[in-house]
């Protein structure tokens, strides 16, 4: 990690009086987060055994969950956010690895799976007239941890990133270089909270003293609505397939004040660039991953009035973070040769919970290999090739296709099967399944039942085709770079 000032001394507590967060049916302000969050600590206190260990949140996009998020920022209590389908045999694992003290659940939410004291708070503690903190909240403290947040939905033991306070300091002040929403404006929260993209727009809002605009779910008309009509909105956070979905309105503008939509958590289509910034949306196009605290790179440029850095390129790092191209040996590469992403910097995590899972992530300097590959032209800007080759990226959510073929691999008459993640406009990649079967009146249907009992929907294949053999090398690998270009030669991508 690179020796850096530390940018923590950059924000300051929001005003008690400004706007915290609203939804549909009312606004809270920052003095009701203040007032929660003393009370929360008393709740809590009594379960703690140590400070490393986290809350267990199941997240659910609620008020409660905000708070509860928003609050553990500001008593320096560690979060772990957990999706309310988590299957249990995750469950174990994830618990086993973080150890938490204790259990957050959502609104109507069970815990019967958690063998832990469940945390609950009246709905009225949310919000309260009287101001009753008189703790001082400060944004320090940079080495301990702001939470423990999984990277993706993959059998056996996930990988747990311990995030800490530093990269989330650095950057909120790097990415506030780009923009920054203003005090009572908000900034659109309609990403879930089990993924480090949603709760990263609270932990922005606090430092960057904005609002939070919360909706429980993504409704392409309403937030349509929201985002043409009400001058108080200034930023957003989406994956493509969001933005893709509001676009499919032709008259869907954003009003003037707004300052930048940020784009990120999947492949991202010249297309879809291209027809946004037809209609003057303000997209600001990113690389980044939960390691890094999301965006790690930038492109502040594609705005209404012209184009100053290439639209394909996601920007150039922050700084002070470093990056290199390597190849396989760990060679440096020149300016426009491909390669391996490797980073270093505060903004970089220290390594996974696991350290099994660090054998291979890290050098002896300390550059993480994010093994995604992509090349840097002469001014540096990054342009991203591949993502982690093992991954699909479908609509934002993480998909790992060797969970998904070894379901499929269960169904009866099934002999092999190989899944991969073909372009798609609308959602980024589309998850489909080559498949080699005995059975010629199988069909995808059939399938998917089967699949429906075992994933959860996102995971489940598009797309079924019945192949005779699958591909291979001579080390008995599946050559999908082979199926994909086939896929696309006959189906277009």
């Amino acid at each position: 990690m690179g020796t850096t000032k530390d940018p923590s001394t950059l924000f300051k507590p929001p005003d008690p009086f400004h706007k915290f967060l609203s939804t549909e049916s009312g606004t809270f302000k920052y003095r009701d987060l203040y007032n929660f969050a003393q009370k929360f600590q008393v709740i809590l206190q009594p379960h703690r055994r140590n400070s490393n260990q986290p809350l267990a949140i199941i997240s659910n996009n609620s008020p409660a969950t905000v708070f509860s998020i928003a609050a553990c920022f500001l008593l320096k209590i560690p979060v772990l956010p957990l999706s309310k389908n988590i299957t249990q045999n995750e469950l174990v694992n994830i618990l086993a690895l973080t150890k938490p003290f204790a259990v957050f659940p959502g609104d109507d939410i069970s815990t019967t799976d958690f063998e832990l004291p469940v945390i609950t708070i009246p709905i009225e503690l949310l919000s309260n007239s009287k101001d009753e903190f008189t703790e001082e909240f400060l944004f320090d403290d940079p080495e301990i941890f702001a939470g423990y947040f999984q990277t993706s939905g993959s059998t056996g033991n996930p990988k747990i990133v311990p995030m800490k306070r530093r990269q989330v300091y650095f950057g909120a002040a790097a990415s506030a270089n780009n923009f920054r929403p203003s005090r009572n404006r908000y900034w659109l929260l309609c990403l879930p909270l089990n993924h480090f993209g949603g709760i990263n727009v609270i932990y922005r809002s606090l430092l960057y003293n904005s609002a939070i605009y919360l909706v429980p779910s993504f409704d392409a008309e309403k937030i349509r609505s929201l985002l043409h009509e009400n001058k108080d909105f200034e930023a957003a956070s989406m994956v493509p397939t969001m933005l893709q979905l509001l676009l499919d309105h032709t008259f869907f503008r954003l009003q003037f004040r707004f300052k930048a939509l940020l784009l990120g958590g999947g492949p991202i289509s010249m297309a879809l660039i291209n027809k946004a910034l037809t209609r003057g949306l303000p997209i600001v196009t990113s690389y980044g991953m939960t390691e890094t605290c999301a965006q790690i790179a930038a492109n502040p440029m594609l705005k209404p009035g012209g184009d100053y850095i290439p639209k394909k390129s996601v920007g150039q790092v922050f700084e002070p973070n470093e990056i290199e191209i390597r190849d396989e040996n760990g060679i440096v590469l020149p300016y426009n040769e491909s390669g391996q992403i490797w980073l270093k910097g505060p903004q970089v995590f220290d390594g996974y919970l696991d350290p099994d899972q660090n054998e291979t992530s890290f050098d002896e300097k300390n550059w993480f290999n994010t093994g995604d590959f992509g090349h840097l032209n002469r001014k540096k800007h990054l342009f991203i090739e591949n993502r982690r080759s093992d991954l699909i990226i479908t609509g934002g959510e993480n998909v790992n296709p060797v969970e998904v073929e070894a379901a499929i691999s269960r169904f009866p008459s099934i002999k092999e099967a190989c899944v991969v993640g073909v372009p798609d406009k609308k959602w980024g990649q589309m998850v489909v399944a080559f498949i080699v079967s005995d059975n010629k009146d199988l069909r995808g249907s059939h399938i998917k039942k089967h699949l429906k009992e075992q994933l959860e929907g996102f995971k489940i294949p598009k797309q079924f085709i019945s192949v005779g053999y699958l591909p291979k090398t001579e080390s008995e690998k599946v050559k999908k770079t082979e199926l994909l270009s086939w896929y696309v030669k006959e189906f277009g991508g």
